[in-house]
C-alpha cells in the first residue's frame, strides 16, 4: 500500500520535528503529536485487516482525523512560538500527501 508508505514516513517525521519543541512540552505537545503520528499508521493497519468495507472505511477515517490533530498541534506550535513554519515544509507535505491518500480510500 502507497498509503501505508506515506504513514511511515509522516510518522518518521513528526518524530523528528516533535525532538524541535522545548522541554517543557515534554508531556503535553510531544507526546500528543506522537501519539497520533502512530495512530495514522496503526488505524491504517488496522483497518486494511478488517472484511468489511464499512468497518475499513472507518479506521481510515480515524486515521485521517490524526492527520487533522497532528496539523492542529504543528499549527500550535507554531502559534505559541515553539516552532517556525520554516520548519515544518517537509512534515507538512507529508501530512498533505496522506491526508489526500486516506480521503481518496474513503471514496
Amino acid at each position: 500500500m502507497n498509503v501505508y508508505q506515506a504513514a511511515r514516513e509522516l510518522a518518521m517525521e513528526v518524530y523528528k520535528v516533535s525532538k524541535l519543541l522545548p522541554v517543557e512540552e515534554k508531556f503535553n505537545m510531544l507526546p500528543q503529536m506522537r501519539r497520533a503520528a502512530l495512530s495514522v499508521k496503526l488505524n491504517l493497519a488496522e483497518g486494511s485487516s478488517r472484511k468489511s468495507e464499512t468497518e475499513r472505511k472507518r479506521f481510515y477515517e480515524i486515521s485521517r482525523g490524526s492527520v487533522v490533530e497532528i496539523d492542529a498541534v504543528l499549527e500550535t506550535a507554531v502559534d505559541v512560538g515553539f516552532l517556525k513554519k520554516e520548519e515544518l515544509n517537509v512534515v507538512g507535505d507529508k501530512l498533505n500527501k496522506c491526508f489526500a491518500m486516506l480521503s481518496n480510500m474513503l471514496n
